[in-house]
């Protein structure tokens, strides 16, 4: 096996060695982090933004490394063959990427079995690579810190469900605060020896003492983990929810308690099938539910969203500096896409400030999404024209980006569509819009047309050939044109004009500039 150096020669663990030495010059660097769980072993390539990464690689393998381990005290033996040959390829892969050294990680399962060093040594002797074991306090950290990637405003309480713990963490002001770790991990309960109501006064009892440190009552809960996400799709399924996509996924508290109740009744192995869930994730779903159950009622959360950022976003997180922390993720990302998928890398921000205008009074949420929409409006044009509208609906609303909830997702696809598209008549999408109020659908359009209009207005910068000025008193949009501009106002240009002003309901005024 190829010699795997750097990470595990540093007496610091893994992070030691700074990933973000430059954190410029490693904007458009690989970084790749392995999280051995009591459950799954993943490998991620992180790639791109530092701040907003997209995921070059992702491969994860279940294999049940902590199963059976609350009653015999050691990792499951079929479950090391199998994490010793995923790490095997691994790191095969790392040299093939040329990203080598890999960071590390292992949680529950290997720090709680007896022969858990002896794993270690057998991870470092066939792959080269160092197990960095860490605690369920530097656990909770991480995952918390992983949600904050993605969600730099987000303030709870961060549960992180493995096979064999649960953590829990405070965040709030893009810090983390007090943790606790749990057994409540599914291999954990089990081990119980009982009905579910036995399993209930004990998960009851535990998390009472949690709560005794968390002290929580009536704030957001954030789920991280591959149990909870598998109960967030099923929500989504009983819903018939449009939109697919996990992270952010918001759900009520009775929302969920429906879906719990209704999970305890149905066929899973159907539902497995529908919503395409391994089957080894499925077997531990009954006992997520009942651990979520009691969180819920004890917790009385004000409301529970999804994260699909965790413990390896948190690794990555771990190494940024400050001011990297302080970028915004979806401007991050957006800036990004720009920059290797538009035609004209730049041109967002001058349509932008173009556009400015004509959103005088929006919110500083709004004038962000206003802000993306403009990086990201020529991103897709190597589509074929004819489905180039709904390509930019579709990589608006189902991309891995940070930063951003579901009707924002929405709102961004629908103005990217009507960027390409007058009319969203009669569209498959349909169903999405309903995530969005009518006046939000009503402003995407607008935003849209705008687009569609000041993109092709000017090719190189919209402002030196004119100035938009909007009246929303009078429903008066005047097009000011410069003396360059006048010779580029044609046809083309006049008719998007047109259609912009009727999304606006406004009459139009065109004017020369002094």
């Amino acid at each position: 096996m190829p010699e795997h150096k750097g990470a595990d020669d540093d007496e610091d663990g893994p992070f030691g060695r700074p990933l973000f030495d430059d954190p410029s010059a490693r904007a458009l660097s690989r970084v790749g982090v392995v999280d051995v769980g009591s459950n799954s072993v993943r490998m991620v390539v992180f790639d791109g933004a530092a701040r907003s990464p997209a995921y070059f690689y992702n491969e994860k393998i279940m294999c049940g490394l902590g199963k059976g381990l609350a009653e015999t005290g050691r990792l499951n033996p079929q479950g090391r063959i199998r994490a010793l040959a995923a790490l095997k390829r691994f790191a095969l892969l790392a040299d093939g990427m040329g990203i080598s050294p890999l960071t590390v990680v292992a949680t529950a399962a290997t720090r709680e079995a007896e022969d858990g060093p002896e794993f270690q040594a057998d991870v470092l002797r066939e792959t080269g690579m160092r197990l960095w074991v860490i605690d369920g306090d530097e656990e909770a950290r991480l995952s918390a810190q992983g949600v904050l990637l993605g969600w730099p405003d987000a303030k709870g309480i961060v549960c992180d469900i493995g096979g064999n713990s649960m953590e829990l963490a405070r965040i709030g002001n893009g810090r983390v605060g007090k943790r606790v770790s749990t057994p409540l991990g599914p291999f954990r309960l089990q081990q119980i020896k009982g009905d579910a109501a036995v399993r209930q006064a004990h998960i009851a009892k535990v998390l009472k003492a949690a709560q005794a440190d968390l002290q929580s009552e009536g704030e957001r809960i954030y789920l991280v983990g591959g149990s909870w996400r598998v109960i967030a799709r099923l929500d989504m399924e009983r819903r018939n929810y449009p939109l697919t996509v996990l992270h952010e996924y918001r759900m009520t508290p009775k929302g969920l308690t429906d879906t719990l109740d209704w999970l305890a009744v149905a066929d899973l192995a159907v539902l497995r099938g529908r919503t395409g869930t391994s089957s080894e994730r499925m077997e531990l779903v009954p006992l997520a539910c009942e651990v979520l159950r009691e969180l819920v009622r004890m917790l009385k959360p004000s409301e529970i969203d999804v994260s699909a950022y965790g413990i390896r976003e948190g690794l990555l997180y771990e190494q940024m500096p400050e001011r990297l922390r302080a970028r915004d993720p979806l401007i991050e990302a957006a800036r990004m896409t720009e920059l290797t998928q538009s035609r004209i890398p730049g041109f967002g921000k001058k349509l932008f400030e173009f556009l400015e205008p004509l959103f005088p009074e929006v919110g500083k949420e709004r004038l962000r999404l206003i802000k993306t929409a403009c990086l990201l409006h020529d991103t897709t044009w190597r589509a074929h024209p004819d489905y180039r509208a709904e390509a930019c609906f579709d990589n608006a609303t189902r991309a891995n980006l940070g930063g951003l909830d579901h009707p924002g997702r929405v709102f961004l696809g629908l103005a990217l569509l009507h960027r390409y598209k007058n009319s969203r008549a009669g569209s498959r999408l349909e169903p999405m819009f309903r995530l969005l109020s009518e006046d939000e659908v009503q402003e995407a359009e607008v935003l849209g047309k705008a687009m569609r209009f000041g993109a092709m207005f000017s090719i190189g910068n919209p402002a030196k050939a004119g100035a938009l000025h909007w009246n929303p008193k009078k429903l008066l949009l005047t097009l000011e044109l410069t003396p360059a501009g006048e010779g580029l106002f044609g046809e083309v240009a006049q008719a998007r004009f047109a259609s912009l002003a009727q999304a606006m309901k406004a009459q139009t005024a065109v004017t020369k500039a002094a």
